[in-house]
């Protein structure tokens, strides 16, 4: 099955008053690093971006929402149109340090669900997740009827929701599951 890794670089970062994906963290953006970590355990690796000019620099597949200003779940939709692959393994911009040993975690987990996502410490990352293309007519029909929740169309399709994570250390799972929306979470990433 191939799998692709789908980083959605879409909103409008007014929390942090900047594009977070472009921020440095060390010597290179929040961006590259999420980049590099997805091709580290998927087969490709593209972005969902809708400002596509901005990110040139990381030669990646990249795709402009379908549905314009309908948020997470259109970054979703496009990635599953545009994209010829099984299984998506999906990251929010704001997450500067996923880590390929949770998403391979997640994968392992997929058997015959059509989603696997990821709840930590009491709270559901479908952002976090992984998607087979078979969900795309349920994102866009969430969509057309203006549900824009993302979890809105779990009730629509068989979730394995992973709340264990017993082989991956703590350390490794909070900085994976660490969102960066303001400057405070910013200076505190760039101390990890």
């Amino acid at each position: 099955m191939e799998t692709c890794g789908i980083i959605l670089s879409g909103g409008n970062s007014t929390r942090m008053g900047t594009n977070k994906s472009l921020l440095t963290i060390r010597d290179k953006t929040v961006i590259e690093w999420i980049s590099a970590e997805l091709n580290a355990c998927t087969d490709k690796v593209a972005l969902i971006a809708n400002e596509q000019e901005q990110y040139e620099f990381l030669h990646l597949e990249t795709y402009a929402d379908r549905y314009i200003n309908k948020g997470p779940l259109a970054g979703l939709e496009a990635a599953l149109y545009h994209i010829d692959a099984d299984l998506f393994v999906i990251a929010a911009c704001d997450m500067p340090f996923v880590n390929g040993q949770v998403y391979n975690y997640l994968l392992e987990q997929i058997e015959d669900f059509d989603a696997v996502v990821p709840v930590y410490n009491n709270r559901i990352h479908p952002l976090a997740g992984i998607y087979r293309k078979s969900v795309l007519p349920k994102i866009q029909q969430q969509i057309e009827k203006n549900n824009l929740k993302v979890r809105g169309f779990f009730e629509h399709i068989k979730v394995n929701y992973i709340r264990e994570f017993i082989p991956i250390p703590t350390t490794i799972l909070e900085k994976h599951f660490f969102n960066m929306n303001n400057p405070a979470q910013y200076e505190e990433a760039k101390r990890f």
